[in-house]
């Protein structure tokens, strides 16, 4: 085997983030053994031609070149621009199919790098909705606007200078001009396109990082799921009022779903869709949607799971994993708005939020006032570092329950060694990268807890994500 070369393979399992496993016989020192190569947007049950691009040790990286015989669970993808947008992975695969690898990879992230196997492993959340479930869509303006392959083969003239829709993966400065999703809504497609025939017709310059110059820079569509509001918030480099107004004017009447208008101004470099400010044009500058009981607001900038629908499923599970009977104090850690304190603080006695991020703790402290939940408190907290100095300086009591719900790349390390400091009988680890909980888990379990269960939930179909739920208690 060589780089390059062209390999016909069987692809007999799938791994985690949508890589297809197949293995060859290799001989070395007179033994043959199994050499593992993973296949780019390769599915079980494919027989496929790949390219071999990278030889490692125990196994070989190889880019699909084409698929002789499709999977069973291989089909037709419903986006025309899938395979070259970055929004989805495996539109082309089965939902069931993807929800079961899903439920497979978490028990192979647990079994094979964590070395658990003592564990029960519940069925995962299927997505009941696996088209048109976000509630959020941040699309990307560009000057330089990424062709398709049908694009460049056709004989039409292309403005390649305007686009609106999301990146091309790994290429930050290229849109692929998007004039349909299947992620959102028809009404945040209306949007899409309305904001871009009118930008476009006004020959209005687009942000480029090259000179630090260009108005336009993203387009962010939030859309409640359970009330009629829906926002739309225009990222640019500066303040253009005249235009925003007859924007506003004109997008309102051409489709009057949209209950507020937003202008976030951000003049750094940074390639982030939020603003050092914002000038509200229309509406109250927020929205609100529900999960559960519970009814949050949501402003332009602030974080909200994405998939509301999921998201029950999902915080039931924290809930129940807690099994709380009311006497409890429970800490929630990176609670974000206060969604997880919110929605479990009912059957806890007290309930105390930690977060880094200050505008996510006044977003909290608004949502705690519109839900009347007087037994929760939120507090900034350095989760990176120490949170013990908060604790003991707020005269805050111990835990009898912890409940985490960190970014992808896990809890630092000094947050594992202060929640084994306190000491919880039960910890509930909300998580959005399976091998970075793992990571955590085993430290955890060094320290005395075990792994009681975990429960997969599946909150962005079409893609290679997976949420987990886990609960260790003490030994």
């Amino acid at each position: 085997m060589k780089r390059n070369e062209i390999l016909e393979l069987t692809i007999q399992s799938y791994a985690y983030e949508g890589l297809g496993v197949a293995k060859i016989p290799v001989e070395k020192d007179g033994v043959t053994k199994d050499f593992v190569i993973f296949v780019q947007h390769a599915y079980p049950g494919d027989t496929v031609k790949a390219e071999i691009r990278k030889i490692k040790k125990s196994y070989a990286e190889a880019k699909l070149v084409e698929v002789i015989t499709p999977s069973a669970e291989r089909i037709k993808a419903r986006c025309n621009f899938f395979g070259t947008c970055g929004g989805c992975k495996q539109q082309d695969l089965l939902y069931p199919a993807q929800a079961r690898y899903k439920q497979e990879q978490v028990k192979d992230i647990f079994n094979r790098l964590g070395g658990f196997t003592d564990f029960a492993l519940e069925e995962i959340i299927s997505a009941e909705q696996n088209f048109y479930y976000r509630n959020k869509m941040e699309f990307s303006f560009a000057e330089q606007r990424w062709l398709t392959l049908e694009e460049i083969n056709s004989n039409e003239e292309i403005d390649r200078n305007f686009a609106l829709g999301l990146h091309i993966p790994n290429i930050f400065d290229k849109v692929l001009d998007l004039d349909e999703c299947f992620l959102q809504s028809e009404t945040s497609n209306k949007i899409l396109n309305f904001t871009r025939k009118f930008f476009k017709d006004k020959n209005t310059s687009i942000y480029t990082t090259k000179t630090h110059t260009g108005y336009l820079r993203n387009l962010v569509i939030k859309e409640s799921k359970h009330f009629p509001e829906l926002m739309v918030n225009l990222v640019t480099l500066e303040e253009n009022d005249e235009l925003m107004d007859e924007y506003t004017h004109s997008l309102k009447k051409a489709i009057p779903a949209v209950t507020t208008i937003i202008n976030n101004i951000s003049t750094k470099k940074a390639l982030v869709a939020i603003g050092e400010y914002e000038k509200v044009f229309y509406g109250n500058g927020i929205i609100h949607d529900s999960i559960g009981d519970y009814k949050f607001r949501i402003s332009a900038n602030s974080f909200f799971q994405t998939n509301t629908l999921q998201a029950v499923n999902l915080y039931q599970t924290a809930l129940d994993y807690a099994c709380l009977s009311g006497n409890e104090v429970v800490y929630d850690l990176y609670c974000g708005a206060g969604t997880i304190s919110i929605f479990v603080s009912k059957f806890a006695k007290e309930i105390y939020g930690f977060e880094v991020v200050q505008s996510a703790i006044n977003d909290a402290e608004v949502n705690k006032k519109l839900n009347h939940t007087e037994n929760v408190k939120f507090f900034l907290a350095d989760l990176y570092d120490s949170f013990l100095n908060v604790i003991e300086s707020q005269n805050i009591p111990q835990p009898d329950v912890i409940i985490a719900d960190p970014p992808r790349n896990g809890m630092h390390k000094n947050t594992v060694a202060d929640i084994i400091k306190l000491s919880p009988q039960k910890i509930v680890y909300v998580s959005c990268n399976p091998t970075t909980q793992v990571r955590d888990l085993k430290l955890f379990c060094e320290a005395g807890y075990k792994l009681i269960k975990a429960k997969p939930a599946d909150m962005f179909p079409q893609t290679y994500h997976i949420e987990n739920v886990i609960l260790m208690e003490k030994s």
